[in-house]
């Protein structure tokens, strides 16, 4: 009878860990030691949706879903004036990167550090994350903002 339980429980046990997200192996970004990180990282969410947080192996990262649907890196090299789209959540303007459709690399524009975020647009819309990720990162002040296209100053040709 012991015997029995015992093997049930381990049963269980097996079972109920191999439901459990592995660890989403990551790299940091250069500045992820900027304390600023530290502040966007205590803050994340716990999911967004369904889509849980799981643990990662990088400092200032973060991600969700299994399999992983967002990822969030604190800490990467601010972006500079682009052509990409702009688009402003929460007073935050990111840029966003559709060249490897469906993910869309949408990165903080005006902030150092950047943080960027990679989004499978299959699992989840970009406009479910960036508000409540924007509230977050407003932590960390605005250099600068983007500008329609058509207000960009060009810059002077040298003769």
């Amino acid at each position: 009878m012991i015997r029995r339980l015992a093997a049930a429980s381990a049963l269980m046990l097996s079972l109920g860990l191999a439901g459990c997200a592995a660890t989403v192996t990551l790299e940091p970004a250069e500045d992820a030691n900027d304390p600023l990180c530290a502040d966007v990282s205590v803050r994340l969410p716990d999911a967004f949706g369904d889509l849980q947080r799981r643990w990662t192996d990088a400092q200032a990262t973060a991600a969700w879903g299994d399999p992983t649907a967002v990822i969030l890196s604190c800490g990467v090299t601010p972006p500079g004036p682009t052509t990409l789209q702009c688009v402003t959540f929460e007073g935050v303007d990111w840029i966003v990167d559709a060249s490897e459709l469906p993910y869309q690399r949408i990165t903080t524009y005006g902030r150092t550090p950047a943080t960027q975020v990679y989004v499978n647009t299959e699992d989840v819309s970009p406009s479910d994350v960036l508000p409540v990720i924007s509230r977050i990162v407003q932590a960390i002040p605005a250099e600068t903002e983007c500008v329609d296209p058509d207000q960009a100053t060009p810059a002077p040709v040298e003769p």
